[in-house]
């Protein structure tokens, strides 16, 4: 993969994961009775976010990017990226039901930004590179699942 695309993919893979805490930092102030819960995955998207700059930053230009770690489409990313961006700019002042977050964070856990980023950290390593960058992750696994127990916790259905 070229050095420029693969540059433009971690660039938005960055921008998602920085959108993805950023409706959840809305969410932890919308719903008070569940602050901490999406304070943690806030602050959990902001550590992705951290990891993929690292990653770019240390490994692009010497070709030892682990490309598992992002997804491989510009354009899903873009689009993911614009669909949050209209949540955020929506919810900032008039959030969703409860409820209704949930099912929005379950379905954005799944969409193919997020889902690439997970499912690279949940595979076996198979360089010291993707080692390292397992580890540093390991703290921050399973938000999907971690929302639907959620989700069930509060009544919500997903």
């Amino acid at each position: 993969m070229r050095n420029e695309r693969l540059e433009e993919l971690v660039e938005e893979s960055i921008r998602l994961e920085l959108n993805v805490g950023e409706l959840y930092r809305i969410y932890s102030e919308a719903y008070p009775e569940d602050n901490e819960f999406w304070w943690q995955l806030h602050l959990e998207e902001k550590s992705h976010a951290t990891l993929l700059r690292a990653a770019r930053d240390s490994f692009i230009k010497r070709d030892k990017f682990p490309v598992d770690m992002v997804a491989d489409s510009i354009d899903d990313l873009k689009t993911s990226n614009q669909k949050i961006e209209g949540l955020i700019a929506q919810f900032k002042n008039n959030p969703p039901e409860r409820y209704e977050a949930c099912r929005i964070a379950v379905e954005l856990e799944n969409e193919a930004g997020e889902l690439h980023y997970t499912r690279f950290m949940e595979r076996e390593a198979s360089t010291s590179v993707e080692n390292v960058f397992q580890q540093l992750n390991r703290g921050d696994k399973e938000h999907e699942q971690r929302i639907r127990t959620h989700c069930e916790s509060i009544g919500a259905e997903v």
